[in-house]
């Protein structure tokens, strides 16, 4: 099936501002200081990352453990530009491994840091994570502003100078959930760093973006193919599904194009997610499905198709993304590879009818193999979902139209990401299912549209609007 509901897409910005405003693609200039906020588990981090980014990038709640990945946002603050880092709540002890896994993912973040904001509860005592975490910061030798958080009330503000003994000696009482004290810190934290507008971009360095959103089940292998494809450990990967929360993105450049993968969390059935993060997660990974301009759905080779993936398939193909089905775990799979290639494809291709569009490839993200070329297959799949056919090229093909059913009188491309086309018919009324796929194929034999859905719009000749 190629057609989908009509759906407002969005573009990738940078965050703006009337004296800097936003532009559409990434330029490639003097990298920007970067901010990260560490702490311990549930002591306002994500929420503080919102407060000064001003947006709900980050999911908030009252679970500990909630931030895993390190998350990356641009902020602004009285004219300087900063990129910031929310981490995964830090016990410097703790063995176990999300936790550990939560140390090594700050580590990297703080290893480029400009400045470290240092996050605790202003509402309890001094903790030995605290004071723990305290001396691994102390020891870096790099700015930290200690920020002691929840702090609304007088009363509170005057306790806030306990943490001194902490031995950061910059501490300010903030309330990130009320905006409270956050432009004192911003005020120090940014102190050194420059002012003004990043660097307008030129023809030299203006790079276009393709946003791409890894989607699937959980434990498919989202996480490990954003590492491969990044080369780095981006994403904590774990065997223990549900292990990624919030949205973890990172931009790779490859050819002139700069790709911003994004790893969603694992959706669920409704009704299998009872934890009020994972809930979140799944609402935050289909906003983020929306957003981007490709969708990779990730199937597992070894356990073959289950009813969850059309489900998620559908998320993709009714936002009229573009999409591309990427079997993963390949290597595990037993037997001779070719017959087994052949028989898993065409199970898929009877699941997913409805994605008779979309691109299939066999890869491996723990080994890399095929990984690679999904690079050019993502962009052959952009250009295809932003093609426009002129009007001229549109008539010249409907005299040619195999088309029976209705008169169409000429056919025009009114946007694009999902290519949309309205058809000028005889009379009003839309025109039957089966027809519109037809006409739909048609389109996509004559001009491609690879990778992408497409939408037809039927309208009477002479209408003001659709029918």
């Amino acid at each position: 099936m190629s057609l989908v509901s009509t759906q407002q897409t969005e573009s990738l910005r940078h965050v703006g501002s009337a004296s800097c405003p936003a532009i559409i693609k990434i330029h490639m200039s003097n990298a920007i200081p970067t901010v990260v906020i560490v702490g311990r588990p549930n002591v306002g981090k994500s929420t503080l990352f919102n407060r000064i980014t001003g947006q709900r990038r980050a999911i908030v709640g009252d679970e500990p453990g909630i931030t895993r990945d390190r998350i990356h946002g641009q902020a602004e603050h009285d004219g300087r530009h900063f990129e910031l880092i929310d981490t995964g709540g830090i016990v410097v002890e703790d063995q176990e491994y999300i936790p550990a896994q939560i140390l090594h993912q700050a580590d990297m973040a703080l290893r480029k840091a400009s400045h470290i904001i240092f996050l605790v509860d202003g509402r309890g005592e001094i903790t030995g994570s605290d004071r723990d975490l305290a001396r691994m910061l102390i020891k870096l030798g790099k700015p930290v502003s200690l920020a002691v958080n929840k702090v609304d009330t007088q009363e509170r503000e005057n306790l806030a100078h306990e943490f001194y003994g902490l031995g950061i000696p910059d501490i300010f009482p903030v309330s990130a959930e009320h905006g409270i004290g956050v432009d004192a810190l911003l005020d120090r934290v940014t102190a050194g760093f420059p002012a003004g507008c990043p660097d307008e971009p030129t023809e030299e360095n203006l790079t276009k973006v393709i946003k791409v959103a890894i989607i699937g089940r959980p434990n498919v292998g989202k996480s490990t193919l954003l590492n491969t494809l990044t080369g780095q450990e981006r994403a904590i990967v774990s065997p223990i599904a549900g292990t990624t929360r919030d949205a973890v993105d990172e931009q790779v450049s490859r050819d002139g194009v700069e790709y911003v993968f994004v790893d969603t969390a694992g959706i669920r059935r409704k009704g299998k997610t009872r934890d009020m993060a994972e809930k979140l997660s799944v609402v935050m990974a289909r906003r983020h499905i929306r957003m981007a301009h490709v969708v990779l759905l990730i199937l597992d080779a070894t356990e073959g198709v289950v009813g969850l993936d059309a489900t998620i398939a559908g998320y993709a193909h009714e936002g009229g993304r573009a999409l591309i089905i990427c079997v993963n775990k390949w290597d595990e799979v037993k037997g001779q590879k070719g017959q087994k290639k052949r028989e898993f494809e065409q199970e898929i291709r009877d699941e997913f009818k409805f994605l008779d569009y979309a691109p299939l490839v066999f890869i491996s993200a723990r080994s890399g193999a095929g990984v690679q070329p999904l690079f050019k297959l993502i962009r052959e799949c952009y250009d295809s979902a932003s093609r426009r056919i002129t009007t001229g090229e549109l008539n010249r093909f409907v005299e040619h139209l195999k088309f029976e059913e209705r008169k169409i009188f000429y056919i025009t491309q009114h946007s694009i990401r999902p290519p949309a086309f309205a058809v000028f018919v005889d009379r009003g009324g839309p025109l039957h299912f089966s027809h519109q796929r037809h006409l739909a194929n048609q389109i996509r034999r004559q001009f491609g549209f690879r990778g992408t859905p497409i939408l037809i719009e039927t309208r009477a000749k002479g209408a003001a609007g659709k029918r």
